[in-house]
């Protein structure tokens, strides 16, 4: 294409490729014009030109004879070119366009004149620059329809913020009629978020759900995500915690299934190494959909089903199961699954279906026809669908307590599924009579142990957590969760037969290379099996494993329902594992036993060698009072991050309530709420930052006397804005409880 006005800027770059993309190929084609003469045919009127010397030449020399001898035109006084449209032949005319250079203008032609060759010129350039200004034109015309789309789609997307009404978003977005444009709206909808509250980023995420498939295609949301990756470097200037933002919007993308997982490598082989979107993918993986549970936790992040509890959702499940039952209206039963909105929860659609099946074999038939009515319009994906049959096959030893012939009668319904066609048997697991476990060669197990032990040797010196994450990673590319335990399990065999430094540091570690909670229990269990062995060479292996067991609580690693299952797999009393859980639950239990807990070893918790609790608090204690007098808070923020003590944040929220109460400071309060909200500090964090305030009441009410009436003020509204959890009450006579202990 020919642009004559001068280079092009960035940005209409940018808007010529975005319409170029999603215009259609066989518009785009450019007419190709030869700037050569154009052939004409020689009129059979007009009298032939005599050879000019230059004529009698050819491969063999100089003619010599007949003049017309070597001319290759036909002789015949008959037109040749093909007829109306045709392709040649003899008798035909030739095709519309087509030309013949010996027809070429002759100045040798006794009829020759200056002015028509003059006149021939400017006939073909007027032709090529028509051809190039219908080229422009239509280009020009796609850049305005698109610039034209961009501020539409911005208009959209603020309206929908303030009204929140998605049937009337997907109207107009319909009526625009330019969907090869989708990708747009989808980046300008995330990245609008990305700069609003929490409120705003719940609503593009249940937006994007809602226009999936139905309003945009498939393609264009991989696409439109896909830009957001390539602008990730832009949006971090703007605002501070995009990454992680961003992250958790593509996490929630896949959560909600608008995007494949695979998205996740695809991007991530496209985009430059030094990327900002490859740090944002990273972040999805590991911070969010590796974790556990990560479905109901990234569900929930902005405050989306906030009043839905898991057994809520259950219970709706099984009523509406039992209302199909006796109705055996399919669909009421599907509107009622779609008014879950959960579709990540679709799993416990299947299982209960299939166990209530087993239970009442008389309503076997209706339930399997609403599980292939389901299946079959994509209402329950076959993720779901066979994740459910899994939880099933997991438990049918149990299963088979309570239901005669439960192996059986599962085996049954798998068959009418796969002869039906809507269940994959090759998708499900064994169902054998023994617990099929992953066999790992003894050889590899030998091999990472050596390796563990060298790494955790050197880390001891070194102190470099990355570089144990990075040989981990490496090691154990499949992430196999018994080559995790075996980790856990020598790294705190190590740090106890050393020092208080080494122990230290192999708390940190643990809390840093965020492996599965249920990996790290596995390692606890090890540890304590073989403690009988270790307390030949440690005498007092019950007492470092109880503290270690209590740091991995304080540290968030483990959650109180692990310690549990740690118990319940050792029932004698007296066992080792008892005692030690007992002994991990006591020092829980006393009064400031997080911070107690945080410097058994010397250190503060931290990474970063060498901080000392009280270091941490000063830290703290600055920050927000710099922050109260005026400070940026997206500083106080970083400041926060930056601490690396995500565990120890309910410090945070206790230093701000005491400003708050003396200084009455409305501005910290909305610090406290924007921090909850971002994620920043968790709700169990805040929990443990009311209970330390409610704690230390008396001391405060020395300083201000109206104290315990504030805090009882800040309470409530606390308890309003979704701050605190069910373990905490506040009374004046007896405080507060937190279950826990911590305070």
């Amino acid at each position: 294409m020919d642009f004559t006005a001068g280079k092009l800027s960035n940005e209409h770059k940018e808007q010529l490729r975005c319409a170029s993309e999603s215009a259609d190929p066989l518009t785009l084609s450019a007419l190709q014009i030869s700037p050569k003469s154009p052939r004409s045919p020689k009129s059979p009127k007009s009298p032939k030109s005599p050879r000019s010397p230059g004529d009698r030449h050819s491969k063999h020399g100089t003619d010599r004879g007949s003049p017309l001898k070597h001319k290759k035109s036909s002789h015949s006084p008959r037109d040749g070119r093909p007829k109306k449209g045709g392709c040649g032949g003899k008798g035909t005319w030739g095709g519309l366009m087509d030309t013949d250079d010996v027809h070429a203008i002759d100045p040798n032609d006794p009829n020759y004149t200056s002015s028509e060759e003059v006149t021939d010129l400017n006939c073909r350039n007027s032709l090529l620059q028509k051809c190039r200004d219908t080229e422009r034109t239509s280009t020009k015309d796609m850049v305005a329809a698109f610039e034209e789309y961009k501020k539409k789609a911005i208009i959209l997307v603020e309206e929908y913020f303030q009204n929140d009404d998605i049937t009337s978003t997907a109207n107009e977005l319909r009526e625009l009629g330019m969907s090869c444009y989708d990708f747009y709206f989808i980046k300008k909808l995330v990245s609008m978020a990305m700069d609003r509250h929490d409120k705003e980023k719940e609503m593009a995420a249940v937006l994007l759900s809602a226009l999936y498939a139905e309003v945009i295609k498939p393609q264009q949301v991989y696409k439109g995500f896909s830009k957001l990756l390539e602008s990730a470097d832009d949006f971090i200037v703007d605002i501070p915690d995009a990454i992680d933002i961003l992250a958790l919007f593509i996490a929630r993308a896949v959560v909600d299934d608008i995007l494949p997982p695979a998205f996740l490598a695809k991007a991530n082989s496209s985009l430059p190494k030094d990327s900002k979107g490859i740090e944002v993918i990273k972040r999805a993986e590991k911070s969010y959909l590796s974790a556990p549970l990560h479905a109901e936790i990234i569900e929930r992040r902005w405050g989306g089903s906030k009043n839905k509890t898991v057994e809520d959702v259950k219970d709706k499940i099984n009523n509406l199961l039992i209302e199909y039952v006796v109705s055996g209206e399919k669909n009421e039963a599907c509107r009622c699954i779609n008014d879950l909105n959960m579709r990540f929860f679709h799993h416990e659609i299947v299982k209960r279906a299939i166990i209530m099946a087993m239970e009442k074999q008389q309503a076997e038939s209706r339930l399997l026809d609403l599980l292939k009515k389901t299946t079959e319009e994509g209402m329950i994906n076959s993720s779901q669908l066979s994740k459910g049959f899994n939880r099933i096959i997991d438990n049918i030893d149990d299963l088979s307590l309570d239901i005669p012939n439960a192996r059986m009668i599962f085996q049954s319904i798998i068959s009418k599924g796969a002869s039906e066609g809507w269940l994959c048997i090759s998708s499900l697991k064994s169902l054998s009579t023994q617990l099929e476990k992953q066999e790992i060669d003894e050889k590899l197990v030998k091999e990472f142990k050596l390796k563990a032990q060298s790494m955790i040797k050197e880390y001891f010196l070194s102190g470099d957590i990355e570089e144990v994450s990075r040989i981990l990673e490496s090691e154990n590319s499949s992430c196999l969760a018994e080559l995790n335990a075996i980790f856990v399990k020598k790294l705190i065999t190590l740090a106890m037969d050393r020092k208080n430094r080494e122990k230290e540091m192999a708390s940190v570690l643990l809390s840093s290379v965020c492996f599965p909670a249920d990996d790290v229990v596995n390692g606890f269990v090890m540890l304590i099996e073989a403690a009988d062995d270790t307390a030949l060479d440690i005498p007092i292996v019950v007492e470092d494993l109880a503290m270690f067991l209590a740091r991995a609580e304080v540290d968030e690693v483990l959650t109180p329902q692990h310690m549990e299952e740690i118990r319940s797999q050792f029932f004698e009393p007296n066992s080792i594992g008892n005692k030690v859980v007992l002994m991990a639950k006591s020092l829980l239990k006393g009064r400031l036993s997080g911070e107690r807990i945080l410097r058994c070893w010397g250190g503060g918790g931290s990474s970063t060698n060498g901080w000392a609790i009280e270091d941490v608090k000063d830290k703290i204690r600055k920050l927000l009072e710099e922050f109260e007098s005026g400070g940026d808070a997206k500083e106080a923020y970083r400041c926060i991050k930056d601490l690396g003590m995500p565990f120890f944040h309910h410090e945070v929220v206790k230093k701000s309530l005491v400003i708050i109460i003396e200084k009455k400071s409305e501005r910290l309060w909305g610090f406290l709420k924007e921090c909850f909200s971002m994620g920043l500090i968790t709700m169990y964090q805040m929990t443990k930052g009311f209970a330390r305030v409610a704690e230390s009441l008396d001391d405060l009410a020395l300083d201000v006397p109206d104290a315990e009436k504030q805090f009882k003020v800040y309470v409530e509204r606390a308890e309003v804005e979704g701050w605190l959890d069910s373990t905490f009450s506040f009374n004046r006579l007896g405080h507060n409880s937190m279950e826990n202990g911590f305070c």
